[in-house]
């Protein structure tokens, strides 16, 4: 998908939203070897089961499949390495603060090239239970409803 801003989407975690409450939304840059990158550009990233980690006032994501470039040779790099993300200090002062707090988690929504640079979108969550996800679900739902029967009306 590729907006006028100059903004390809790569990647999406459509699944945060169903699993988490989204609280803040922060933009990182990426440390990627060569070739990430490429492969990265071809639209070859899962983000599923990655989560971010503040460790030592750096942010790191862990758990990002980006596939092996297919054209790469011996200096392939492995999918599933843990990568450091680039933020402001004051982001990461907040961050830290934050993530210490219980049930606060950094979720990954979507990686995307950005000038010609990889960011990653990560987004500070709090884990949703069943019965949460339940009526968030039914709210949807009936506001679709809702929506679609106003329209109608007109």
């Amino acid at each position: 998908m590729i907006k006028e801003s100059g903004i390809k989407e790569v990647a999406a975690n459509r699944q945060a939203f169903h699993n988490y409450e989204i609280i803040e939304k922060f933009e990182a840059g990426m440390v990627l070897t060569g070739t990430e990158i490429k492969s990265a550009r071809e639209g070859r990233v899962n983000l599923k089961d990655a989560y971010g980690v503040v460790k030592n006032a750096e942010v790191w994501l862990l758990n990002c499949h980006i596939s092996p470039y297919s054209h790469g040779n011996f200096a392939n790099h492995d999918p599933l390495r843990t990568r450091k993300l680039l933020m402001h200090r004051s982001e990461i002062k907040r961050l830290i603060g934050r993530t210490t707090e219980k049930g606060l988690t950094l979720v990954p929504l979507k990686v995307y090239l950005k000038a010609g640079r990889l960011k990653c979108e990560l987004a500070l969550a709090k884990g949703r239970k069943v019965h949460d996800k339940r009526e968030v679900s039914r709210k949807k739902t009936i506001d679709r409803e809702t929506r679609q029967a106003l329209s109608e009306r007109r």
